[in-house]
């Protein structure tokens, strides 16, 4: 009897697991390589500036350092314009191998108005532009991103201002201006002195760089150059929504 009672009970306790597992999901399995990075490239800072309308190409160069000694370069070009009110479309390509193969393309286009205060950002692929809200205003000054020379705070390391001078790009003046930063060995983890250069050429008619040169020991070095430049307002059309686009606001996210 108690033999019995005990195949009975080893019996239902494997009826038990079998049910247990045959119910349970499946196990997620996950892969994930160690490093890497992820962000996006900062480019060119176009204001909303009214009264000075442009259309233009600009061409981005991203060189950054191999092990080895040498250097992996991405570029693109864009489109950028902006109308006599200050409204500002452009265009995001991809960044593609220098001399390669793959062709860029443009994967998202963007349209800002300081009067309405608002931006849309429209994925090309999936024909979605999410709107948010724009706070620059064509009130505000934006002059060249330039600061004096001298120590940094606690003794961190130096800034070294240079003044250029004037020069022409496209047929606009320009005044350009190289800022040096050097930080101290040990204050960021950094073995040797570390040292950050930008050297840009700002015009005040239109109020951004035309030439623009940015290295630093994170990034590589980053080439901006202003090309086609045309000071002629652009076509209304560009700073519309095209047809067969979803809006969705996102403005009380």
């Amino acid at each position: 009897m108690r033999i019995r009672l005990l195949l009975l009970l080893v019996a239902s306790a494997v009826t038990l697991s079998y049910e247990a597992v045959a119910q349970a999901p499946a196990q997620q399995t996950i892969v994930r390589q160690d490093g890497g990075q992820s962000g996006r490239m900062e480019s060119v800072f176009f204001p909303p500036k009214a009264g000075a309308p442009f259309i233009l190409t600009l061409a981005t160069e991203w060189s950054r350092p191999l092990g080895n000694g040498g250097t992996f370069t991405v570029v693109n070009e864009r489109h950028v314009m902006r109308d006599q009110a200050g409204r500002i479309y452009q265009e995001r390509w991809l960044l593609v191998p220098k001399g390669g193969k793959i062709q860029s393309r443009m994967n998202v286009f963007q349209i800002t108005d300081p009067h309405r205060h608002t931006w849309y950002n429209c994925e090309v692929e999936y024909k979605v532009c999410d709107l948010y809200r724009y706070s620059l205003t064509t009130q505000a000054e934006y002059p060249p991103a330039i600061r004096p020379s001298g120590p940094l705070p606690n003794g961190n390391g130096f800034h070294q201002h240079e003044d250029l001078g004037l020069n022409s790009s496209n047929g606009v003046e320009t005044h350009g201006y190289r800022e040096t930063t050097t930080i101290e060995a040990g204050v960021m983890g950094n073995d040797k002195p570390m040292v950050t250069s930008r050297e840009f050429w700002y015009s005040t008619q239109l109020g951004f760089n035309l030439e623009s040169t940015v290295e630093t020991p994170q990034t590589g070095k980053q080439v901006f150059t202003v090309k086609e430049l045309s000071t002629s307002a652009p076509d209304p059309s560009f700073f519309t929504i095209p047809e067969g686009y979803k809006v969705v606001d996102r403005t009380r996210e």
